[in-house]
């Protein structure tokens, strides 16, 4: 982050509060990085099961929700 910072001083910024296109790309890139991290590790199991209970004919329609349980925290 500091190379950001220091690169972004050094050069000259569009505007005010604006970014150059190298500080824009190189945000770009850090972003697909990841971005691509989070889609390698997949779904887990546990969701996955329930987007199939989910798909299911009826599924979802159980009165208290998920499990069978009233997730309100206390609150009604």
């Amino acid at each position: 982050m500091k190379d950001l910072k220091s690169q972004a001083s050094k050069s000259t910024t569009p505007g005010k509060g604006g970014l150059t296109p190298e500080i824009q790309s190189r945000i770009g890139h850090q972003l697909r990085a990841m971005y691509d991290d989070v889609v390698r590790q997949g779904v887990p199991d546990r969701f996955a099961e329930l987007i199939k209970k989910l798909d299911a004919p009826g599924g979802g329609s159980n009165e208290n929700g998920a499990g069978g349980s009233n997730d309100n925290n206390g609150r009604d």
